[in-house]
């Protein structure tokens, strides 16, 4: 067997793991993850009572990281976790300078897919950044964030994943070391202090403008030309898209975004 079809055949398996895909037929999600809010209102209703509602994972809306679900290590779906490949091999094949690092980790899924590319082509020189406050979303603070839905997303306990957690997580897979650095707190106080001094793959997941502007100002300075960034929920969370759409104007950032599904977006820095 050839060295790269050893090499598909274990970021296949790690990518369908971090979904659990592979034993996606004892999957469920909670009701907070549909799309209608009526059944949210209900859910979180039921919530403050001691009741927290579940259901049988959809494994083709779990393939499109359209659910929550309950035991995967994350939520983004099969194209976007094929992105994350792309572009981490692409600086690899090209030798673009620098690090990569997800600003909102959830439970580690897509750094730990991250870390596993790395590993498959035997890099050594480079570091996954693992940003989170591990605490779930902050409370809204501006009139975008507290207009837009996702807003309320701070009450959700279920986007509440410690730093230990996140860390057993990485030991599940052998792939917790010393090229794994995680950033604990607020991006506005946290990205600030990173010492990382370039990167070569930037992954937004902040969800609400502020948590996406505080990341993207930090990060997209560093970022290497030739290097990517990845926005998570541009295409389905107003407040994220302005946040992108406002700094992108900002600095007269002209690169084409290209998009990777229903709501993931990415570009190359080419300047």
């Amino acid at each position: 067997m050839q060295l790269e079809e050893l090499r598909n055949l274990y970021l296949d398996l790690v990518k369908k793991t971090v979904l659990n895909l592979v034993y996606g037929h004892v999957e469920r999600t909670t009701m907070l993850s549909k799309s209608a809010w009526p059944r949210k209102l209900l859910a979180r209703l039921l919530r403050r009572l001691g009741v927290n509602m579940t259901e049988k994972a959809d494994l083709s809306l779990l393939g499109q990281g359209r659910c929550w679900p309950v035991m995967a290590h994350t939520m983004i779906g099969e194209k976007r976790l094929d992105n994350i490949r792309y572009c981490v091999e692409q600086v690899i094949r090209n030798n673009v300078p620098g690090d990569c690092i997800e600003t909102g980790v959830w439970r580690g899924g897509a750094c730990i897919f991250m870390r596993a590319i790395l590993k498959a082509h035997g890099i050594t020189d480079r570091s996954i950044w693992v940003a989170d406050s591990f605490e779930g979303l902050p409370p809204p603070s501006n009139k975008i964030d507290k207009n837009d839905p996702v807003g309320g997303h701070f009450r959700d306990k279920e986007l509440a994943v410690s730093l230990d957690e996140v860390k057993e997580n990485f030991k599940l897979y052998g792939l917790l070391d010393d090229q794994v650095k995680f950033l604990k707190g607020w991006f506005n106080v946290s990205l600030k202090n990173i010492t990382a001094e370039k990167f070569s793959v930037v992954r937004l997941d902040g969800d609400m403008y502020e948590s996406t502007m505080d990341a993207i100002r930090a990060l997209y300075p560093k970022l290497s030309v030739g290097g990517y960034l990845i926005v998570d929920d541009y295409l389905n969370i107003p407040a994220c898209k302005r946040a992108i759409d406002d700094y992108r104007r900002e600095f007269s950032i002209l690169e084409p975004i290209h998009e990777i599904d229903w709501t993931g977006v990415f570009w190359k820095r080419v300047k």
